[in-house]
Formats: structure tokens, C-alpha cells, sequence
């Protein structure tokens, strides 16, 4: 089982992949997806479809973890981040890769253990959890840490007894 994570942004938009080894798992990718200084939205839009499709295509994630919006007082940069994730959401959907969604706050929990985390915590935390030589970046760090909040609660699913 290969799960993506992905933390949309405007700007730079992380990914991380998560391949399922048995009761283990390892990462088998992480980055982040940016287009150049002062490029336009359609230009940003273009690089995340086309940085994502790339990804799907070379490593086949059956699950996708997509952080949901986080809605600050900007209402302009809340609208340019569904664009973002309007675009994440479309490549996924492009490739049948079956999508979860969770909230940063339920991302942070799941990692760091309490939902106000900063991004310092997440970073830190996905290195330990995942044994990473060094700290990925911010935006990689996020899709890794909802990659690791859909493993989670999977494992919880199945431990229960419900769907995955």
C-alpha cells in the first residue's frame, strides 16, 4: 500500500509518499512543488497539477491524506488556497487515488500529540517518527504528518473493526 500526503498551499505545495512494508513503513518520496518568484496563479496552478500528476504517476499511492483549508480572517488568500487544493483534488482524482481529508488541527494531534503545534514540532516529530537523517522541509513535513494522520487512524479502523 502506497499512501500520498499532501499539504496544498498556493506557493509551495508539499507531498510526501508512504509506502506500507508489512506491519512497517518507510518514506519512498517527499518534496515540495514551487513555481518561480512572482509567477502568476494559472502558472503556480500548472506547477502543482503538473508536480502532483507527476508523483501519482511514478510512485501509484492508492490513498491520498489532503490537509483541508485552514480559514484565517484573509478571505483573498483563503479563496487562492482552495485553488490550490481544487487543483490537488483534481490530479487525485485523475489518477483513482481514493482521497481523506483532515483538518490541521487533527494532523497536529495525530503527530505531535496536541493540536496548537507549530511547524518546528511537526517537522521534528515526522524525523523521529519516520527515522529521517535530516528534517524535511515545512511543507513536505505537513504532507508527511497527514500522510501519518490517514496511516493512523487506518491502523485504528482496522484494529476496531471498521472500514478503512
Amino acid at each position: 500500500m502506497v499512501i500520498l500526503g499532501i499539504d496544498p498551499g498556493s506557493l509551495t505545495t508539499g507531498y510526501g509518499v508512504i509506502r506500507l512494508e508489512g506491519a512497517s513503513h518507510r518514506v519512498a518520496a517527499l518534496g515540495c512543488l514551487t513555481a518561480r518568484a512572482g509567477a502568476s496563479l494559472s502558472v503556480r496552478l500548472r506547477v502543482i497539477h503538473e508536480g502532483l500528476a507527476s508523483v501519482l504517476e511514478q510512485y501509484r499511492p492508492q490513498e491520498a491524506a489532503v490537509e483541508t483549508t485552514f480559514y484565517g480572517k484573509n478571505v483573498r488568500s483563503a479563496l487562492v488556497m482552495g485553488h490550490a487544493r481544487g487543483v490537488c483534488l483534481l490530479a487525485l482524482e485523475q489518477a483513482g487515488c481514493r482521497l481523506y481529508e483532515y483538518s490541521p488541527l487533527e494532523v497536529k494531534k495525530a503527530v505531535v500529540g496536541r493540536g496548537q503545534a507549530d511547524k518546528r514540532q511537526v517537522a521534528f516529530m515526522v524525523r523521529a517518527l519516520l527515522g529521517l537523517r535530516a528534517t524535511p522541509p515545512p511543507d513536505a513535513a505537513d504532507a508527511l504528518a497527514a500522510a501519518l494522520c490517514h496511516l493512523q487512524k487506518r491502523r485504528a479502523a482496522r484494529m476496531i473493526g471498521g472500514k478503512e
